[in-house]
């Protein structure tokens, strides 16, 4: 009965367009900033995620090619000396190509894909990270571990699987992958398995272990002499500033562009936090809307609510039905606002999967736990202005 009296009161002085002024206003705003934090989560990581296959912290490093300069690509050892004494770089490597043919079969689940002459390198072992008995080869075996660019698999997977009615590959069923190698050069020839023992998403290049590739060279090309063209730098103490005017003075490029993923990435960070600020800007003035209309509920009916407290009623009681006021809009915006993300989230997502075919999704739960840290917060702020107006009176 005490309760029906102050609805009463409330219902008499409520304000529908500011309460729908703040409702709105507020959905948009912690839209915003769910979306944004999803997106983040969603997305950013896709950006910097490490090569598992590979030890972090390193670029590849090639000379500029010039039109008519006539400039050589190969690193001379002086070249390779000077980069390896800067101060940025802990160890450094060469790519180290066939100087022989090889033509590859490539089977999916026994089915043939394609037949190609197949470009492969090595590097040394050290910059290889995957557990040794994965990356050796032995003279006398018939299978060489291979590590594939991962974009060869998407290529795979919306080029030739989709023309050709193939089996798409994750890189889960990496074991579907076989290759029959056949290598020949200095009047001999060899057949070769190989295993796929995984994807690398920062080199551009059919990896093969350094013992194979000495090996085969010294059979196929024994006349041959390897210049690299080339470099993978380790790298330690990273001074992006360092490191780039050294490149730019000498004419080198970084082929896997990590200096560029890193400068994306910054600036994606950078208009995520630009974008969540003005979600938050959004949601505090939508939050001023709903105190400035219950502060007005609470002053038209102030001297109403004064003689119910004369009469017995207390603070709380008085106070309550504006607090579950808000807590019931606070709660519907967040309501809204993760159903709002979801269903954007379902549109872009679609889209990073096409670009991202191999990568496991993360789930929608950061802005599930972000808009529930937020409702609380918010909401337990909303109930002790109000507690505080109420006992003003």
């Amino acid at each position: 009965m005490k309760r029906n009296l102050v609805w009463k009161l409330l219902r008499q002085h409520i304000s529908i367009p500011q309460l729908a002024g703040f409702f709105f206003a507020n959905l948009i705003g912690m839209t915003i900033v769910l979306l944004g934090y999803q997106f983040y989560r969603d997305v950013v990581p896709l950006l910097t995620a490490e090569d598992g296959l590979l030890k972090t912290d390193f670029v590849v490093v090639s000379k500029k090619i010039g039109t008519f300069d006539g400039r050589s690509l190969v690193f001379t050892q002086a070249e390779q000396e000077e980069l390896a004494e800067q101060g940025f770089v802990e160890t450094i490597g060469a790519f180290t190509a066939a100087e022989f043919k090889v033509d590859a079969s490539m089977r999916i689940g026994g089915r043939q894909a394609f037949n190609s002459e197949l470009p492969i390198e090595s590097v040394p072992d050290e910059f290889i990270d995957v557990p040794k008995a994965d990356w050796t080869f032995d003279e006398g075996r018939e299978v060489v571990p291979i590590i594939l660019p991962r974009s060869y698999l998407a290529m795979y997977n919306f080029g030739f699987a989709r023309s050709r009615s193939l089996p798409k590959v994750s890189e889960g069923l990496v074991s579907m992958i076989e290759f029959d190698l056949l290598l020949h050069g200095n009047g001999r020839q060899a057949h070769y398995k190989g295993r796929v023992i995984g994807f690398s998403n920062r080199l551009n290049a059919i990896l093969v272990p350094e013992s194979f590739m000495e090996m085969a060279n010294r059979h196929f090309a024994p006349d041959a002499k390897p210049a690299p063209t080339r470099l993978i730098v380790q790298t330690g103490d990273l001074s992006e500033d360092n490191i780039t005017q050294f490149l730019e003075e000498r004419g080198y490029d970084a082929e896997d562009d990590k200096l560029n993923a890193e400068k994306t990435t910054f600036l994606l960070r950078l208009i995520i936090s630009i974008v969540m600020v003005i979600g938050l800007i959004i949601s505090l003035l939508s939050l001023y809307i709903l105190m400035l209309s219950i502060y007005l509920l609470v002053q038209k009916n102030a001297e109403k609510l004064q003689n119910l407290r004369l009469i017995g009623y207390r603070s709380s009681q008085i106070a309550r039905p504006y607090q579950l006021l808000t807590i019931a809009l606070n709660a519907v915006v967040l309501v809204l606002s993760l159903v709002a993300v979801f269903v954007i989230r379902g549109y872009y997502m679609r889209i990073v999967d096409s670009l991202f075919p191999t990568v496991r999704n993360s789930t929608i739960w950061p802005a599930i736990v972000l808009g529930c840290l937020l409702f609380i917060v918010v909401t337990a702020v909303n109930l002790q202005v109000i507690r505080k107006k109420i006992n003003f009176l």
